[in-house]
């Protein structure tokens, strides 16, 4: 096949049958791979569309800089097309990245400013709040906003969902995917719905993030937030492309089962995935007696495992999170040990919070000291 650019072989990422680990699901799993995607996630999708809307309103033009906060995937996705469209692309990420993300987006020529992963939203040093700074201070900057910026949803609506949809032949009846910015969960979610309203959208989230809360209650709650290692899933702010009326069931996962769940789909699958894809693909355990043999099952996997080739896919470094000891030697998780790492979560999360509680004032004027 020919093609005018890289640009043109965004989207169109095949669903490709879990038929190994999902052997004991009472369900047919699929897993929607975007790592096909040229830039190799979701994000290639999301991406386009937002700079290309920004060009047809007149925000952009050749020449000008696009400034943008991300945990790696946008920004690498964003490098790609500006490199080709003619921007300046400036991102700020994450601590919390991991290596191989930071050198994709320097190999892009992308420049990248690293900010401390445990600032608050609203800490100058945070990677919202300085991509925002950057964008006043740069001239002829233009903020891309992807949290908020709602063709980040449309993207999806207009490109993921359709395809799930005829992939599926309309039979699916479960949309699993991570809630991070919004965009892909509620996008894809939006479409589906509208194709049949009795299609279950399932949104998973990480623990250490205010999504799940947010869903169940309609209030922020601070003490929601502690550090955890997934990256691409969560938040600790409230973005405005999460719709939440579409949302049927809010999962929480761990770093752990999630780590583990990206490993399996590596060894009896033969899909290197990232660690959210495994938080998704742990969520679809977690459905696992909801489900009866007529359903289809969708998960949705962002990116690609050479992302993680230091974290998850390191011995060393499972075994410094404490990870290892829960991999069994015949390479299959243990779903007995599911609820043992909730508990664990939950506990941990008590005691982080009797402790921020007790130095919170503490803390702030240190940081306050520190800006």
């Amino acid at each position: 096949m020919r093609y005018e650019n890289v640009l043109a072989t965004i989207g169109n990422t095949p669903l490709i049958h879990l038929s190994r680990i999902s052997k004991d699901i009472p369900a047919t799993v699929y897993g929607k791979v975007e790592s096909y995607n040229p830039g190799q996630s979701a994000k290639d999708r999301t991406a386009l569309f937002m700079v290309e809307q920004a060009e047809q309103e007149g925000l952009i033009k050749p020449g000008d800089t696009i400034v943008e906060a991300t945990s790696g995937n946008t920004g690498y996705s964003l490098a790609m097309i500006c490199s080709l469209k003619g921007y300046r692309c400036v991102l700020t990420v994450s601590s919390k990245a991991s290596q191989e993300k930071l050198s994709l987006l320097k190999a892009m020529g992308a420049e990248v400013v690293v900010c401390p992963a445990d600032a608050a939203p609203e800490d100058p040093r945070s990677y919202y709040s300085r991509a925002k700074q950057l964008s006043e201070d740069i001239p002829g900057a233009y903020y891309l906003a992807q949290n908020f910026n709602l063709n980040n949803s449309k993207a999806h609506y207009s490109s993921t969902g359709p395809e799930i949809w005829e992939q599926t032949e309309g039979k699916i009846t479960h949309y699993v995917c991570c809630a991070g910015t919004g965009g892909t969960l509620s996008g894809t979610a939006r479409y589906l719905k509208e194709k049949n309203p009795d299609i279950k959208i399932i949104a998973v989230d990480a623990y250490g993030s205010v999504l799940k809360k947010y869903w169940q209650t309609g209030e922020f709650d601070e003490s929601e937030i502690y550090p955890y290692k997934v990256e691409g899933l969560g938040k600790t702010i409230i973005p405005g492309n999460v719709a939440f009326d579409l949302i049927d069931d809010f999962i929480k996962v761990t770093d752990r089962s999630s780590a583990h769940r990206a490993r399996q789909l590596a060894r009896q699958e033969g899909l290197l995935v990232g660690y959210s894809s495994g938080s998704a693909m742990q969520a679809v355990f977690r459905l696992k007696e909801q489900l009866k043999p007529t359903d289809v099952v969708v998960a949705l996997f962002p990116d690609h495992g050479t992302r993680y080739l230091g974290k998850i896919y390191n011995d060393e470094w499972m075994r410094q999170q404490g990870f290892m000891q829960m991999e069994p030697q015949n390479q299959q998780h243990p779903a007995a040990n599911q609820h043992m790492n909730e508990d664990s979560y939950t506990r941990y999360r008590k005691i982080y919070r009797a402790y921020r509680m007790k130095y919170k004032r503490y803390l702030r004027q240190t940081l306050k000291s520190m800006s």
